[in-house]
């Protein structure tokens, strides 16, 4: 774990680490989002975890805040490596297949032996060196989150500014689908709908 001494971001708050933050889950809809105020995402089938760094420790919870730290060792030695010196990061644990899907039976038979195949597949960031980044906009937040992970084996999911119509018939080939509000912030249903 580096420890960098970034510039804090712009519209951060100063703020004592939080801890556990509930993440924002998404809602099912009935039609795709439109308009320019959208951006999609592929929506991974595995285990929803944020990352915790902190006091030069990892910690890996899952979405209703258990540590799995032990259970996901190396997903915690992968974030190891993330230029941060306190950060939350919202992701999803994964096995990618050849075709870049996620299938979360096979995570689940990964995870019962030394599963070296897993990935974190990492969305937002919540928090940053001292700052609680969740009033910035979701865009910011990526291009904060994928500056910090760069170098790591974490990957990193982009969002598209495509048509929702477009991105719609693309992700039902590959059974993949998301759409969040390109200004959401945390806590004001950041990925808002689901489609399928």
């Amino acid at each position: 774990m580096r420890y960098p001494r970034p510039k804090p971001p712009a519209g951060g708050i100063k703020a004592n680490y939080p801890g556990f933050i509930e993440p924002a889950l998404a809602t099912s809809s009935g039609k795709v989002p439109a308009g320019e105020r959208w951006v999609h995402e592929i929506k991974f089938d595995g285990y929803r975890v944020q990352v915790h760094l902190r006091d030069a420790t990892v910690k890996v919870f899952t979405r209703r805040g258990n540590d799995w730290s032990n259970r996901f060792r190396k997903i915690a030695a992968d974030a190891w490596n993330i230029n941060a010196g306190s950060a939350i990061i919202d992701g999803e644990v994964v096995v990618p297949a050849v075709d870049g899907t996620t299938d979360f039976s096979v995570l689940q038979n990964e995870l019962k032996g030394r599963s070296k195949k897993i990935v974190m597949v990492t969305f937002d960031l919540l928090y940053l060196n001292g700052y609680d980044v969740r009033k910035l906009p979701l865009f910011e937040r990526k291009a904060l989150l994928k500056k910090i992970i760069d170098k790591t084996d974490i990957q990193f999911s982009e969002s598209f500014e495509v048509n929702g119509g477009e991105m719609y018939k693309h992700a039902c080939r590959l059974a993949l689908r998301a759409s969040s509000r390109r200004s959401a912030t945390v806590g004001t249903s950041r990925v808002v709908s689901t489609i399928g």
